[in-house]
């Protein structure tokens, strides 16, 4: 027996913590992701299906939020409704029965469709099983997100979006993101492996298209500038989908890392800590 036991403190990072801005006018429509995103929330995206041990640490970030949302609250001497606490989204390619049934989940079909499967009350956490979305332009953004069958016909729709959708060239670029990710990563499986030919051809189209702009101006310094622009994408990408956000110190690194072929910087971003590449490359610049 041991009493007074303390418990290791341990720094846990949230994939994505949304606060809505109250003075925005200005909504994209995202469908189901948006009304996610319409309260407070903690969003975890997994790219294989979560374990019971990804759930409950999931969940205890969330219960760090909460005691720090209490500490805050405390200091101002304001208490704050538990309706407006955020809300932890897990969403899982996939979910067995037997996961939803462990942890005691429940649809809300009539609010939130099939798929979205909410645990109690005061949890404030719901399991989001991609597979079992329906394949509606309301469920789009998130089924870019599953694997498989799933993805590939998400991705059909998103290329068939008009080309002046504003969401299609992000989303394409996030994705492009993810090929270069999984073409360095040495342990793929055949989905990924499936994924990565998928994406070959909308890679291929879209270098076609920066270099047929450069042509179609007649000046072959068009044709580099469109693959410059190219890359500069795809390593912005890489650096926000790495560190989160592409803040004053990493847009300064981006300049020397056009110097570099993508066989050369795609590795970099992808293994290099923040602090390596920064002294590594503004070392170079002073």
């Amino acid at each position: 027996m041991e009493t007074s036991r303390k418990v290791p403190a341990q720094i846990r990072e949230i994939d994505v913590y949304f606060i809505p801005s109250p003075q925005s006018k200005d909504r994209i429509e995202l469908g189901l992701l948006g009304k996610f995103a319409a309260e407070p929330a903690l969003i975890e995206p997994f790219r294989n299906a979560a374990t019971i041990a990804e759930i409950r640490s999931c969940m205890n970030k969330l219960f760090d939020i909460f005691a720090e949302v209490k500490r805050q609250t405390k200091a101002d001497k304001n208490r704050i409704p538990e309706s407006e606490l955020p809300r932890l989204w897990i969403l899982s390619p996939t979910a067995s029965e037997s996961i939803l049934n462990g942890f005691r989940t429940s649809p809300d079909e009539d609010n939130w469709g099939v798929g979205v499967h909410f645990l109690g009350d005061y949890l404030r956490t719901a399991i989001v099983a991609i597979h079992q979305l329906p394949s509606t332009e309301e469920t789009l953004w998130l089924r870019i997100l599953g694997k498989g069958r799933v993805q590939q016909q998400a991705i059909d729709e998103l290329e068939a979006l008009p080309q002046d959708n504003p969401l299609r060239s992000k989303a394409i670029d996030l994705l492009l993101s993810l090929k270069t990710t999984l073409e360095v990563n040495q342990n793929i499986d055949d989905e990924d492996r499936d994924l990565i030919m998928r994406l070959s051809p909308i890679y291929e189209q879209k270098l076609a298209v920066a270099k047929q702009e450069g042509i179609q101006e007649g000046i072959q310094e068009g044709i580099q500038e469109g693959i410059r622009a190219e890359r500069r994408n795809v390593i912005e990408n890489l650096l926000r989908v790495r560190f989160g956000s592409l803040d004053a110190e990493l847009r300064r690194i981006v300049e020397p890392l056009l110097a570099l072929s993508p066989e050369e910087f795609t590795p970099l971003l992808l293994q290099v800590s923040r602090e390596e590449l920064l002294n590594r490359f503004l070392r170079d610049l002073s």
